[in-house]
């Protein structure tokens, strides 16, 4: 079974392709009704699979950002902490409220390059989803539109349309 959704949309496409002619009629043809509905609930089935692999990136983006926030709080209570311990030392305070920056400091450090770094993946991760998506959804219209045209463009005037001449898979590939 093809796992991916460009995959679905070249068997569908060779379906539709390698179909045989309707009695009398250049401009229908006769497909497995079964097999093309198939092909197609499995296309729907599997983009929101691919949505969903995205959306679970996100979800870990956001995880390991409030891990990292979380790290950040508890790195700012433990220099809180020791600050209050040596409260009555002014030059001990001072030690301490100069630690506790540089704790602050390196965990907000620490946290922008966690945040800069889960950005990064999950706009590549996003950009790559999409151009998929795109071409996907691009290479449907190309088999909608060559499905149309080889059925006489949806004009309703029931004549192929191109001057009468009958759609030529072979010669469309070469195209």
């Amino acid at each position: 079974m093809a796992s991916t959704v460009d995959e679905l949309l070249n068997i569908l496409f060779d379906l539709i392709d390698e179909a045989k002619n309707a009695p009398l009629s250049s401009e229908k043809c006769i497909i497995e009704r079964d097999r093309a509905l198939d092909l197609i609930e499995d296309i729907r089935a599997q983009l929101p699979v691919e949505l969903e692999e995205a959306r679970k990136v996100l979800d870990k983006r956001n995880a390991f950002l409030d891990a990292a926030k979380r790290e950040a709080d508890q790195i700012r209570k433990r220099a809180e902490s020791e600050a209050v311990q040596r409260v009555n030392e002014a030059q001990v305070l001072n030690q301490a409220r100069q630690r506790a920056n540089e704790i602050l400091s390196q965990a907000e450090q620490k946290g922008k390059e966690l945040r800069r770094s889960a950005n990064e993946y999950c706009e590549d991760l996003l950009r790559r989803t999409e151009e998929a998506l795109a071409d996907a959804h691009s290479e449907m219209r190309q088999v909608h539109t060559r499905f149309r045209s080889a059925m006489g463009g949806g004009s309703g005037s029931g004549k192929p349309s191109g001057g009468g001449r009958m759609y030529d898979a072979e010669s469309d590939q070469h195209r």
